[in-house]
C-alpha cells in the first residue's frame, strides 16, 4: 500500500513537472511572439513615416528577432536604408533583406485615402506653415486656414495686400515637404478701425520681444525652410539684431537664410558676414 501511494505521488509530481514545463515554454513562446509583433509594427511604422520608403512595396516579418524584408524598390540606396532602419529597432538582431531592386519599379499612385505616413507628413507640413505665418512680421494676424494633402498646401482666408498674400504663398512653398501651393487667399484691404489702428501703432512702436524668443523662432523657421541647410546655421540675437554664422552651399542659399531671418517678428536687422559658402 505504501509503495502504491509512493508511485502515485511520483507520477503526480512528474505530471505537474511536465505541465509546468509546458506552461513555461508556452509563456515564453507567447512573449516572443508579442515581441516579434511589436518589432514588426515598429519597423513598418518607420517605413511608413520615411519619405523615401513609404511609397515602396516593402513587407516585414520578424521571427525570434530576425527580420525578413521582401518587396520592391527602385534604388539600391533605398534597400540599404530599409536594412538600417530594421537593424535600428531594439531586439532585432539580424536582417534578411530580400527586397528586389528594380530600376523600372513605379510606386503605386496615391489614392483618395492617405496612408498613415502621408497623414503624419501632411500634419507636420500644416503645422510648419502655420508656425511660419504666425512668426512672420508681415503675415502675423492674417486670417489664414492651412490644409495639406499629399504635400499639396491650400491657403484660404484674407490678406491685407497682394504683397502679404504673395509672401504667405512663398513662405508655404519654401517649407520642407511641400510640393505645391494653391494660394486662395483673398485680398481684403479694408481700412482698420480706431482700435486696430491703436494696436498697429503699438506694434510698430516695437513692443519688446525677447532675444531668446527671436532666436528660437529664427532657428525653427530655418529648419522648416527647404533649400536652406538650417541645421548648419548658428543663430544668436542681441536686442533684436540677429547674427547668422555657418557654412552654406551658395550665395542663393545665404540670401534665402537672411530673408527668412529678417521676416521673423521682432528682428530689427540681420548680420550675415559670418555666413560663408
Amino acid at each position: 500500500m505504501h509503495k502504491q501511494s509512493r508511485n502515485l505521488f511520483l507520477a503526480s509530481a512528474l505530471a505537474l513537472a511536465v505541465t509546468g514545463t509546458s506552461l513555461t515554454a508556452g509563456a515564453q513562446e507567447s512573449s516572443q511572439a508579442i515581441m516579434d509583433a511589436r518589432q514588426e509594427a515598429q519597423v513598418s511604422t518607420t517605413y511608413a513615416l520615411s519619405p523615401y520608403l513609404r511609397a515602396n512595396d516593402i513587407n516585414v516579418k520578424v521571427v525570434n528577432g530576425k527580420a525578413t524584408l521582401t518587396g520592391h524598390v527602385a534604388e539600391e540606396v533605398h534597400k540599404d536604408l530599409a536594412t538600417e532602419i530594421a537593424m535600428g529597432v531594439k531586439g532585432v538582431t539580424d536582417v534578411d533583406n530580400q527586397i528586389v531592386v528594380d530600376a523600372d519599379y513605379l510606386p503605386p499612385k496615391p489614392g483618395a485615402e492617405r496612408g498613415f505616413g502621408d497623414v503624419i507628413s501632411d500634419a507636420s507640413i500644416t503645422t510648419a506653415v502655420k508656425s511660419k505665418l504666425v512668426w512672420s512680421k508681415s503675415t502675423d494676424g492674417m486670417s489664414t486656414q492651412v490644409e495639406t494633402r499629399f504635400g499639396r498646401v491650400v491657403l484660404r482666408g484674407t490678406a491685407q495686400s497682394a504683397v502679404e498674400r504673395d509672401l504667405a504663398g512663398r513662405l508655404a512653398l519654401n517649407t520642407h515637404g511641400v510640393v505645391a501651393v494653391d494660394n486662395q487667399l483673398k485680398v481684403n484691404a479694408q481700412k482698420p478701425d480706431a482700435a486696430e489702428s491703436g494696436k498697429q501703432a503699438v506694434k510698430e512702436a516695437g513692443v519688446d520681444i525677447s532675444d531668446s524668443w527671436i532666436t528660437t523662432k529664427v532657428k525653427s523657421s530655418l529648419l522648416y525652410t527647404s533649400n536652406v541647410a538650417g541645421s548648419a546655421i548658428e543663430v544668436s540675437t542681441d536686442k533684436g539684431v540677429v547674427s547668422l554664422s555657418g557654412r552654406l552651399n551658395s550665395s542663393v542659399e545665404k540670401a534665402l537664410a537672411v530673408e527668412v531671418a529678417q521676416n521673423v517678428r521682432g528682428v530689427k536687422s540681420v548680420k550675415s558676414a559670418e555666413l560663408v559658402f
